[in-house]
């Protein structure tokens, strides 16, 4: 774990739970993509730059997620060094609480104030196109999480944050966390035709050809959502269609399965909705989700 792979002239990657991007650019100075899921985490990335002799001019953060971003504080009292991050999720660097409040619905109760869903704050900056280094692109996945992007190098590596993952965590996990499904599978597509020299996902092997996976990934929300609707032939409240998809895929119930697995069906509950495949209903004090027939 946390062992440095090259993958071009200039890109690397630091194995780690969320793999963790590195670029050289120039003799002396890297940047990150992703710091990696807390402080000793941070402290890792510092022993390979001390290592290689190199300055971090940057970290350009995919998307808020904890476990993404859980080095910044660290890694930037350590080297002076600035942090970008997209749209909304800049928000979430900067104030962390912001994630467990989202999951939860609410004020998140002490078991959901950890390093797993709560970061420590970091001085992040918006990040725009004028921010990166010459030649670096940047690539819009939403989806997964609100303003998450990806990152193509001049060397043609892909960094693809969580915008897919390999068929080992979805055989585990089996409902991976979403906010927006319409724009997941949108993104999903969109990575199907992408082109490049190799693809780093955060959760799955590098690899120089992603359409087959994109799919997999594509294939598992659409089960997910025909078993959902599938419950719902019966009119059911959310704690019900909870409760029979954590049974029907093995699941195990905690609080942070509870807020990450929720959250997700949530998302799946409006996206049928949306599409005009579920209604609800008010009974009993109850919202209540039908299929359409």
């Amino acid at each position: 774990m946390f062992e440095l792979i090259q993958v071009s002239e200039n890109c690397y990657y630091i194995q780690s739970p969320a793999k963790i991007g590195l670029v050289r650019l120039n003799a002396e100075e890297v940047c990150l993509i992703d710091s990696g899921n807390d402080k000793d985490a941070g402290r890792k990335v510092r022993q390979i730059l001390d290592a290689n002799r190199w300055k971090l001019r940057a970290i350009y953060i995919t998307h808020s997620n904890a476990d993404h971003i859980g080095g910044n504080k660290y890694l930037q009292a350590q080297t002076g060094c600035r942090i970008y991050a997209p749209g909304i999720d800049c928000d979430f660097t900067r104030h962390p609480l912001l994630e467990p409040s989202f999951l939860y619905g609410g004020f998140p109760c002490r078991d959901l104030r950890h390093k797993f869903l709560m970061a420590q704050e970091s001085s992040a900056e918006y990040l725009t196109a004028d921010v990166l280094p010459d030649g670096f692109e940047i690539i819009l996945l939403p989806g997964h999480f609100f303003d998450m992007v990806g990152f193509r190098t001049p060397d043609d590596v892909v960094y693809l944050a969580d915008c897919l993952s390999s068929r080992e965590t979805l055989e585990k996990y089996r409902i991976g966390f979403i906010y927006d499904v319409a724009a997941y599978l949108k993104t999903l597509e969109q990575v199907k035709t992408m082109k490049a020299k190799l693809f780093i996902p955060s959760h799955a092997a590098a690899t120089d050809s992603i359409a087959e996976l994109a799919q997999v990934n594509i294939d598992q929300v659409n089960e997910i959502a025909d078993r959902i609707l599938d419950l719902c032939e019966t009119p059911r409240c959310f704690e019900e269609i909870l409760q029979q998809l954590f049974q029907a895929y093995a699941l195990t119930m905690n609080m942070e399965q509870y807020v990450l697995v929720g959250s997700t069906v949530r998302s799946y509950l409006a996206w049928l909705k949306d599409t005009g495949r579920l209604n609800v209903s008010f009974e009993d004090s109850r919202m209540l989700w039908i299929a359409v027939q």
